[in-house]
């Protein structure tokens, strides 16, 4: 039974260190998180006020992806990493309203990930949800419920969204990325999500909340994003802000960076196809 402190706790699980995916839970206004995760919930929106909203963005970024990834590139198999706590819309509910088949597994480290999404998704037998890292991808590639749910000789649709901001370049991130997309199916899709620098006094406070909270949340330049794409063609309109994103109409018609508020000037996006 849930607490007042938050949900029930797996046995053993530390909850009074936050973790990535109840703190963007909290942000999100979600009831899954404990007190730590509130903490640098708060932590965030003190350096950036609208950090809930930033939050409330990447989520709709998903799901605009997703519907793209459906609808217009025919994609019926995810591979969502870092996939976090589905408080709003998540990538099974954005893909099966389009395709009741479309499968999706999920990939997360965090215990109550497992716990709280495979009691909600007890009754669909097209999504599952698994405990593995992304520093750990081969483990990801060989766990057998990932393995036998998705058919690996067809494309999947690899997504790392709001997930490389918390990995220091150090650890070399983009390869953990490249030894699980070498496995997909041509015309297999990339799909990711970033803190962006671009000099920006709002996207140096993320970071510092991020380091602060969380202790990690770096922000990075739109040339280092794009290297997160390996080399693969963007598909358009390409990488830009969320709120410039339209990958089913990339001539929309978008505002102005300089018109954007200064939240939406942290968080880019952008789809690549693997050819």
């Amino acid at each position: 039974m849930a607490t007042p402190d938050g949900p029930d706790a797996p046995p053993g699980l530390d909850t009074s260190q936050p973790t990535i995916a109840r703190v963007y839970d909290a942000l999100l206004g979600g009831k899954d998180n404990f007190a730590a995760d509130r903490e640098g919930a708060a932590t965030y929106l003190k350096y950036v006020p609208d950090a809930g909203r930033c939050a409330i963005d990447n989520r709709d970024a998903l799901v605009k992806g997703v519907q793209y990834l459906v609808r217009t590139a025919g994609i019926d198999q995810f591979l969502d990493i870092g996939s976090g706590l589905p408080t709003q819309k998540n990538t099974h509910q954005a893909a099966q309203e389009i395709n009741p088949d479309a499968k999706v597994a999920y990939v997360d480290k965090d215990p109550i990930v497992l716990a709280h999404g495979r009691a909600l998704l007890a009754t669909n037998d097209s999504t599952i949800v698994v405990t593995a890292d992304l520093r750990q991808p081969k483990e990801i590639l060989d766990n057998a419920e990932i393995r036998a749910h998705l058919d690996w000789s067809r494309p999947i649709a690899l997504m790392i969204v709001g997930i490389h901001m918390h990995f220091h370049d150090d650890e070399l991130p983009d390869e953990w990325v490249r030894t699980i997309l070498d496995t997909l199916a041509p015309g297999s899709y990339l799909f990711i999500t970033d803190f962006v620098d671009t000099g920006e006094p709002l996207q140096k406070a993320i970071e510092q909340a991020g380091l602060e909270s969380l202790g990690n949340g770096w922000i990075r330049t739109p040339e280092r994003i794009t290297e997160h794409f390996l080399g693969l063609p963007l598909v358009p309109p390409g990488l830009d802000f969320l709120a410039r994103w339209f990958p089913e109409d990339p001539e929309a018609d978008v505002p102005e960076v300089e018109d954007l508020q200064p939240y939406q000037r942290i968080l880019m996006a952008g789809i690549a196809k693997k050819v």
